[in-house]
Parts: C-alpha cells; structure tokens; sequence
C-alpha cells in the first residue's frame, strides 16, 4: 500500500524539519550528524515514493530510499536501482538480477573514479579503485543511497574520486521486534530466498539486533552456466543516552562464484565482421545470444618425434578449450565489520568514531592456459630433436617448470599418464588477497546555533596480496579449486627441481591513506543562508614489492627458480634461451599528497525555494598496476612511471523547489579534469606506461521532478544531458599519435531520460512503470565507432495480504525489459577501430539482459 508522508515537506520549516530527523550513515558518523537528510526505512525527511528526497546541502545530490528499493527485483544491485532515477548515473548491468556486475559512469567518469562507500567505509579497491556492484548488501537491509554526482564530502575516505561519490547506508536496527522470509522465482531458473529477524529493544539497555541473511542461483540469460550468490548481514545497535548518541557494529559476508558472459566483438569501421562466432549483429549467423563454447574440445595426439630416450605418447589440449565455459568463473569471497558511534562530550563537542575492517579473496576469473610438462617432444625443436635446439626453442612458461633441473630430461607429469611429453591445460589465476583497516573519526564543535566546526582524521590501511599461484583442471573439465593453488584451498604445481611452485604473479603492496579535514558550517541571514567551507589533506604512500623478475618496460613478469645469467652493466638479467632483459625482484615506495578545498552555500527563499552553489576539487591517485610496470634508469636505479595524481574541480550551481506535493531540483555542472591517466607510448623509454595525457572538459544539465498530487499516484521524471572535450592527443608509438583532441569520452551519452510512475487504483494494489533513455555512446577514443541509443522499460506491481489478516505480507511481480530490446550494455572500448589506424583494435560490447520476470512472495510478521 503507497502510504503518503509529506507532512515535513509541507511545512514552511522545511530545512529545521530536516535538521531535527535522524538519519542513517550515507557517509562517515560525521557528516551525517552535520547533514541530517539522509534517512532510515521508516523516519527522516520525506519523499515522493522514496524516488527523490528532500535535499538542503549546498552541493547536487539525489537520494534514493528503501520505499523505491522494496519496488525492484529483490536480489538486484542497488546501482541498477539508483541508474533508473539518478540523472547523470548510467549504470550497465551484466545480467537481470546484478550479480555478474557491470559498468558505472556518473558525469562522464568511469566507476574507477567514482567514490563507492558502505555506512561510510571506503569499497573502492585499494589497488586499482575498481568498484564491485554484485557485491553490495542485499537491497532489502538498504535505507537509503545517496549520490553526490560531482563531489566528494570533507572527509569522504578515499583515494579516487575525482567522479562524485555514492554512498549506501543500511537500516538502523528498530525498537519494535519483527521477522520476515521471502521467496523469489522466475525467468533464467532464479531462485532467491531471503530471510530478517530483529529483536527489537532488549535487555536492560535497549539494545537492538537484526540479522539477514539470502541464497540466489540463477541461470546465464545466454550460453552455458550459472550465477550463485550468498550474503550474510548483521548490526547490533546500543543507544545511548537520550541525546542520539549511540554504539553499533555491523557485519556483511558476501559469496559469488558466476560464470562469465562472454562480450562479442563489435564491426570495424570499415564494416568488417569479425570470424566465427563473435559478430553479435542480428544480422549474423550466431545472433546476439552468441556466448562462450559448451564443450570441451578433445585433445590431439601428433605424430611428432621426440627427444631420444623420452616414452609414451603426445597428448595437446585444444586451444579452443581456452573459452570453454566451465572455465570462465569469477570467483570472490568478500566481508566487512563496521563500526559507528557518536558521543556528546559536552560544551557543544561531539565525538564521532568509524572503524572498519575489511577481507577480499578474489580473481579476475576466466586465467587458463596450457603447460608443456617438459621440452622432450620434437616438435618444440627448430630442426632435430636435440639438446642444443631444445633448448632454444622451450617456451618461458615450461623453463618455469622445470626450473633449475636438466633442460633435457626433467619434466612434470600433469595429467599423470606416466610420460612427459603432454601440453595441458592449466588454471592460471590473479588472486588478490586483502586485509583492510579503515577508520573515521571527527571532533565536532557547536560554537552556538549558527556556527559549528569540525576537525576529521581518516586512516585506510590496505595490504594488498597479489598471488597467481596456478592450479590444477579436474578430469571433468572444472577447476580443483576456485582460487589455484593458493594455501589452504588447492594442490600446487610444484617445480620439477622441487624449489618451487608455478606462478603467474607474486607481489605485495601496502596503500595507506592518512587524510586531514576541517570544516566550518555557518548560518546567516535568519538562518536563510549556509555556508559550508571546508578542506581535506590526504597523504598517501603505496610500498610495491616485487617477488618475480619483471621484464624491463612491460607487466610482464618471470616467477621462477631459474639461474639467470651474468648480470648485465645495466644492473638487468637474462636467463638461459633468451635474450629478453629483466629486473630482479624489487621494493620500493612512493608518496602523494593533496590539499583540496570543498565550498558551498545555499539560501532559502519564498516558502518552498532554495538556490545552491558548490565548488569542489578531488584527486585520483596511481594505482597499483600501473606503478609495477618498471624501467632501468640511465643511473641503474629502478624507475617507475612518473604518472602524476589526477584532479578535478567540480564547480555546480542548482535550484531547489520543495512543497507537500512537489520535489524539483535542477543543477548545471562543470568539470576540469587535468592529469587524466591512460597508457600510452612513452616516446623517450621506446614502451607502453601509463601516463598523464592532459585534460578533459566535461559541463552538463541534471534535472529531478518528484509530483505526488494525491495519495494514490507517485510520478518521477528526471534528465541529464552531458557533453565533453579531451584536450590532447595520445601517443601510441614512436612519434605517432591518435588524434583524441577535441573528441568526446567514450561510453558517455549525451542525454538520458527516466520515468516513473506508481498508482494505487484499489486498496493493496500498487501498479509502477518505470523507463530509461540511454543515447548513443563512443565506442573508441577518437570517436570512430559508436552504439546505438535504446530505451528500457520495467514493469512491478505488488499486491499487500493486509486485509487477510497478514500485515506485513504481500505478493510481487517484476518484469525487466518489458518489451525485450536488443542493446548493448557494458562497452570494451579501444583507442580506434579503424583498421591501420593508430591505437586500432577490437572493440567489444556486452549484450543487455532480455525480458526477465520475477515473482515474489513475503510473509512477514
């Protein structure tokens, strides 16, 4: 049932009807006790059906809250949710339900870029600042989301943000106990079912509970495999006193394992198709539903000689089992505690304290490759099963294996056959292993009604594990263990000297942020004006140590128990068959640091009327692949990239109309992006490094209409239109460059449209139709390849089993993509896709999730 709560904006007392309301942590502690507009599941400042929200701080921003949530698919990602309503968001989703990830810009920035946080704890990886959406909390235990579409607030925790920022707050556990099960069915075998209990207040305290937990496993919409998902969700809450002040303590677990989708490749621009299988046009024989192979091939058995004195037989694994399906799995094991608390000192001071702690284990997924197990079969030698040839002709991979053993004789037997003369294949992984302590903490001081002050300190403590230990492939085309050979989960593939184990990778980084803020926040003018001045100073430091040999000027590493030879008068290796130069394993450290204001100020005006201006800079530093692409310097030190942090300045300007029945908000924007990062061709060191490439200019529109005329109907409209100007060309080669300048950024449209509308016709009944306009976006960097606009439109309705006597009990049907489009989502861009051109290559596009319908029932008590 829609239920109506426009009291608060109907009042003429708009923003102190706002200050008064508890709000749950969108950001740290701190800036929610100094913001107040954020709010829980059931109390803070009102909505027009939880689609737009009442805002009065001086920057842009759009909260989403749990009324709109409870309309969507349950299980969806909480990003898919803000995409329908956010102007400015456009969010690419990989499957129906959101747990195979996908793809956010916000203003023109890529999710890298964007500031993501869980009741304020940081959720951007600490080393390349990549955001996971398929591993945020289940929607269900979600208050609000919140979106700062240009800037970051004082002492938002992060490192890169030079995008905005948006933060998802959970649900402050409720004084009144309660208990609630659902069970969710539908398109592609979904299945999710999802249970919540809370205590309510107890014991001699007060104190609350609640505890979530969901299981969802569905089908792949195309080709072979399945998504499966675990979560588990906890917060314990303790007031204290009867001034707000409080304790909690929150735990999330999350567990995925899904099988990849694979993104066919996209024509050239001079409307060449690509071979087999990977054109996705519907004029192609595979059609859009072309995915990843669902057999495994069989070996081939040649007839090659091999070396004298090797037995046995050649077995070769097929080089199209590389995209068979049961091997493309991501795999990832994440979970956090966070903690949160205010105390009031007294004499107008009041203590905020956020600690957190955070542990990934996870892979990119889809690494196979094959292994020689030894260099005894002929057909590795350039003209006769000898030594001497043998040994000019191994690969790298199967030098590894052997290691410091005879080159000749000494092997691995893989597959266990009893010879060694086999190419296998094997499991290659990317592991990252992290531990991650966090902490937020801020002094506020109330000088009287009209003027307050905050000092805020954060530390983000990163030991980032980065390991490629390989793995082995069961006989039933599965991987032993989803992460490899790492310790404790599956066998190693032991070196035939016995020093050693196969790897990919061996590194380990640390990342520690240590950020500085102050704020003033002043009133003025009856209370018509506020100002907000502020500055935050983060100082961060990356120590990179390297366990593998890495190959001078690329991400190419050599892990291996191998002897090199004579060291070079450049301070570089060789090893034995080669002439390809390395550097030894390496630490090394590096330090950044910022000062970067953040200003604003509203005024309010007539009953309903309020104008904003905000100006904002941010920064995003170097990650860490960039930084171990190494080089040897003319002194014989070790260099890395001398890539600079990029900045933005964010200047916004908006107007703000807010009554019982109307919520509207209307902002125009713009962008200096400086330093912006890409890899490109140093034209000095003669290779590829990531490097600072100039500046981008990006302005646009935003607008947000929330109208509830009565008590029956929500509508929402809003638009966003976005446009921007790379300053400078990229290097691709020795003196060659892709003419960038004056292009716009890829997988950006210029405008995007959304609708929604809710109805009630009878009592328990609700009725939403909701739509997304998407236009054109650049494929390629110099603006020679794009995809087409489309519109989506999602159908929900929900039926209460109030008047059957279960309160809190309903039915729900969902329906994605109502009228089944064909689109491209998520895009694989390149620097061009002119063939000959500089910087040409494949551009490939992720295809967007067909109709999917979903029916749920709850019973709740």
């Amino acid at each position: 049932m829609m239920t109506k709560k426009l009291a608060c904006l109907a009042s003429t007392a708009l923003v102190g009807c706002l200050l008064g309301a508890t709000g749950a942590m969108a950001q740290s502690t701190a800036s929610t006790e100094l913001d107040q507009v954020v709010v829980t599941a059931s109390t803070g400042p009102k909505t027009v059906g939880g689609m737009i929200t009442a805002e009065t701080v001086a920057k842009s921003r759009t909260t989403v809250t749990q009324e709109f949530l409870a309309t969507q698919v349950p299980g969806q990602t909480v990003i898919q949710s803000l995409n329908i309503l956010v102007p400015g968001l456009n969010f690419t989703n990989n499957d129906p339900y959101g747990s195979s990830g996908g793809n956010i810009r916000l203003h023109g920035f890529d999710g890298n870029r964007v500031a993501l946080t869980f009741d304020g704890m940081p959720l951007n990886d600490t080393g390349n600042y990549a955001t996971y959406t398929n591993q945020l909390p289940d929607s269900e235990i979600i208050a609000s989301a919140t979106v700062n579409t240009g800037s970051t607030d004082v002492d938002s925790p992060t490192a890169a943000s030079t995008g905005g920022t948006i933060g998802i707050s959970t649900i402050t556990p409720s004084t009144t106990p309660s208990v609630w099960a659902q069970a969710s069915v539908g398109s592609f075998n979904y299945q999710r079912y999802a249970a919540f209990a809370e205590t309510g207040a107890i014991g001699p305290w007060g104190t609350r509970l609640w505890v979530e937990g969901s299981y969802q496993k569905y089908d792949k919409f195309k080709g072979e495999g399945e998504i499966y998902k675990r979560q588990v969700n906890a917060k314990i809450y303790q007031p204290i006193g009867d001034n707000g002040d409080f304790v909690s303590l929150a735990a999330h677990y999350n567990l995925n394992r899904n099988n990849a989708y694979y993104g066919p490749n996209l024509r050239t621009t001079t409307g060449k198709l690509p071979t087999g299988a990977d054109a996705p046009d519907e004029t192609a024989v595979s059609g859009w539903d072309v995915d990843f192979n669902s057999t495994y091939l069989p070996n081939t058995n040649p007839a090659h000689g091999l070396l004298a004195g090797a037995t046995g037989d050649i077995s070769i694994d097929n080089s199209g089992n590389s995209s068979y399906y049961g091997l493309r799995i991501n795999p990832s094991n994440t979970g956090n505690l966070r903690g949160q608390s205010k105390f009031t000192l007294g004499h107008g001071l009041t203590l905020t304290v956020d600690p957190s702690f955070q542990y990934t284990l996870a892979n990119g997924g889809t690494q196979n490759a094959t292994l020689s197990e030894s260099c005894n079969a002929a057909y590795y030698a350039t003209a006769a099963t000898t030594i001497p040839n043998i040994q000019s002709a191994c690969p790298t991979a199967t030098r590894q294996l052997i290691g410091t053993a005879a080159l000749g004789t000494a092997g691995v037997d893989l597959n266990k056959d009893g010879d060694l003369n086999d190419t296998v294949r094997v499991m290659t992984p990317s592991n990252t292993n992290t531990r991650r302590y966090g902490l937020l903490t801020s002094l506020i001081w109330k000088l009287n009604d009209n003027n307050l002050f905050r000092v805020g300190y954060t530390l983000d403590y990163g030991r980032h594990r980065q390991t490629g230990e390989y793995g082995i492939i069961d006989s039933d085309h599965t991987y032993q263990s989803w992460f490899g050979g790492k310790d404790g989960h599956g066998d190693k593939i032991v070196t035939a000297d016995g020093k050693g184990f196969m790897r990919s990778r061996d590194r380990f980084s640390i990342a520690t942020l240590n950020q500085v803020s102050v704020e003033y926040r002043g009133k003025f003018l009856d209370d018509n004006l506020g100002v907000s001045v502020g500055v935050r100073a983060p100082f961060f430091k990356r120590e990179l140590n390297q366990f593998c040999y890495s190959q001078v000027g690329s991400s190419t590493v050599r892990c291996t128990t191998e002897t090199p030879n004579a060291t070079l008068p450049s301070g570089n290796v060789t090893f034995a068959g080669g002439t390809t130069q390395y550097i030894a394993p390496y630490s090394k450290t590096l330090k950044y640091d910022d000062v970067l204001p953040n200003v604003g100020a509203n005024y309010r005006f007539g009953e309903h009327s309020q104008v904003y201006g905000s100006y904002a800079e941010s920064t995003s530093l170097p990650r860490t692949d960039n930084l171990y692409t190494v080089f040897r310097l003319a002194d014989g030190s070790i260099g890395n990239s001398s890539v600079q942090p990029e900045t933005s300045k964010t200047f916004e300007g908006g107007y703000r109309y807010q009554s019982g029945v109307v919520i509207f908000s209307a902002s125009a924007w713009a962008t200096n992006f400086k330093n912006r990062i890409v890899s490109s061709y140093d034209q000095d060191l003669g290779i590829y490094i990531d490097r600072n490439v100039g500046k981008v200019n990006q302005w646009g529109v935003d607008a947000g209409l929330g109208f509830a005329p009565d008590s029956t109907l929500n509508t929402y409209f809003s638009v966003s239109y976005n446009d921007s100007e790379v300053q400078d060309n990229i290097s691709t080669g020795n003196n060659t460059f892709a003419l960038t300048k004056g292009k716009e950024l890829v997988e950006t449209p210029h405008l995007t449209l959304s609708s929604r509308v809710e109805w009630e016709p009878i009592e328990g009944l609700t009725l939403g139709v909701q739509s997304k306009y998407v236009g054109e976006r650049w494929v390629t960097d110099v603006n020679d390849l794009k995809v087409g606009s489309y519109v989506t439109t999602d159908l929900d309705a929900k039926y209460s089993l109030k008047k059957f006597g279960y309160e809190r009990s309903w039915i729900q049907v969902n329906v994605i993509n109502l009228f089944d489009k064909n689109y491209y989502g998520n895009l694989g861009t390149q620097t061009s896709a002119t063939p000959g051109a500089p910087g040409y290559g494949r551009a490939y596009a992720n295809v967007g999730a067909p109709r999917t319908v979903t029916f749920t029932l709850r019973a709740g008590f």
